[in-house]
């Protein structure tokens, strides 16, 4: 398919899904991400089945035919923690532990918006709700290519403030030792060896190593993901998530040379990483074009960056601001950068982003590593109805409700009437049998 009918495609959706608005695509992507995650789901199927009937035996045969790594004991011991811990390059510990102590700082500030509630909504009716810790979380931990010190700190630490009671972490066993030491530092209760589809399993269905777990977070690739999925419903999940995005709404006040930059750093992550800038100004456009061009000549990571580019990269020009929030709010990307004049006041319109960042200055490289937000975000325009990880993925909050005589004299008659007119007799019996005994 040519760029030009790739652009037919997309606008045709675009039309489809936002009314009469109509981008003009100067580079249009050639490929969707989301469509591109191959066939996994018979693998992942087999590996979930063999894992649950198996324990170990499974994760050991799988962790030797896709890692290549023949382990006896599959869980970090403490001094090997403590080793990884020593051997982390001086600055590196404390540029992690700031990234800790600010994505601590945050969690906690979230921790304290959640109230517990209890009200009298009638006379003698009290009703309310209380915030749960979930007892035991398992924290995916992607190996990568390049060990991503980050990863662990943004499904572990948000679970520690929480007050989980239990968090495992499984990272691939050929993952950099480094690695173990960042799910140290961020409080990780147990480590283990054990990647992919597998950790999933794992986690999910409990082994003879590997507590069962309640709720599985963090990202991975399509295996992991789809492992994931299938497993969803006897454990829970934060969140199916697809390659990473990130989006950039700029006016004429954009700097091409920023916003080039800003979108390569995110394409490097993975060849099928969607860019995209969403721009009110065709010369801005034009410019960020052949902007990206230079700088990917001289990018190290550039066979990663640009095949992500090339394949899934694209510059959409927009009549207007109320074009460019409604084309975003479709887009729904994971992360969203405004670059415009006034980048509050229209950040203030924008509804469907996974995480915000607002003027110039807000990069997201500044999320992925450090700051303090969750990099853990809804892809494939989940934005449009979810947030990302936080504090409260790792909460129940639970509803409770106790009445007195006169709360029963309240809600007692009305539910056995409809009670009655639904057929259903025993539900009719069980609340009048408390009014008849207060005898009313």
């Amino acid at each position: 398919m040519s760029i030009d009918q790739a652009a037919g495609v997309q606008e045709a959706q675009v039309v489809q899904e936002a009314g009469t608005l109509k981008p003009n695509f100067i580079k249009a992507p050639k490929s969707d991400a989301g469509a591109d995650s191959g066939q996994v789901e018979r693998l992942v199927a087999d590996i979930l089945s063999r894992v649950r009937e198996q324990g170990d035996d499974a994760v050991r045969a799988f962790s030797r035919q896709f890692d290549n790594a023949d382990l006896e004991a599959f869980e970090v011991t403490d001094s090997e923690r403590e080793r990884a811990v020593v051997n982390l390059d001086p600055q590196t510990r404390k540029d992690t532990e700031f990234a800790i102590n600010n994505v601590r700082t945050f969690a906690k500030a979230q921790l304290g918006s959640l109230s517990e509630i209890d009200v009298e909504i009638l006379p003698g009716v009290h009703m309310g709700h209380r915030n749960i810790p979930i007892e035991r979380v398992g924290c995916y931990v992607p190996g990568g290519r390049y060990p991503l010190l980050s990863a662990p700190i943004m499904t572990i630490v948000p679970a520690k403030v929480a007050g989980v009671g239990e968090v495992i972490a499984c990272l691939p066993p050929n993952a950099h030792e480094a690695m173990i030491a960042g799910c140290h530092l961020s409080g990780a209760d147990r480590i283990f060896r054990i990647g992919g589809a597998q950790a999933i399993a794992a986690m999910a269905f409990g082994t003879q190593s590997v507590p069962r777990v309640d709720k599985i977070v963090g990202p991975g690739n399509a295996f992991v993901n789809e492992a994931k999925r299938q497993v969803f419903g006897p454990v829970g999940i934060d969140q199916l998530a697809g390659p990473s995005e990130i989006f950039v709404l700029a006016d004429h006040t954009g700097d091409a040379e920023l916003i080039a930059t800003d979108l390569l750093a995110q394409a490097e992550h993975d060849v099928r990483t969607r860019v995209g800038l969403i721009t009110t100004d065709e010369a801005l456009a034009k410019a960020v074009l052949a902007e990206v061009d230079r700088q990917l000549e001289s990018l190290s990571t550039a066979q990663t960056a640009g095949p992500a580019w090339q394949d899934y990269g694209e510059i959409a020009l927009v009549a207007d601001e109320t074009a460019m929030i409604a084309y975003s709010d479709y887009v729904a990307a994971e992360h969203l950068q405004v670059h415009t004049e006034d980048a509050q006041a229209l950040a203030e319109k924008l509804s469907s982003y996974g995480s915000l960042f607002i003027g110039e200055a807000a990069s997201v490289v500044y999320s992925d590593k450090c700051s303090g937000t969750n990099h853990t975000l809804p892809t494939m325009a989940a934005g449009r109805y979810t947030g990302g990880l936080w504090v409260g993925t790792y909460i129940k909050t639970a509803t409770h409700q106790w009445l007195t005589d006169e709360g029963i004299k309240q809600v007692a008659p009305p539910a056995a009437r409809q009670s009655a007119s639904e057929g259903l007799e025993g539900h009719r019996r069980a609340a009048q049998i408390r009014l008849d005994r207060l005898g009313a």
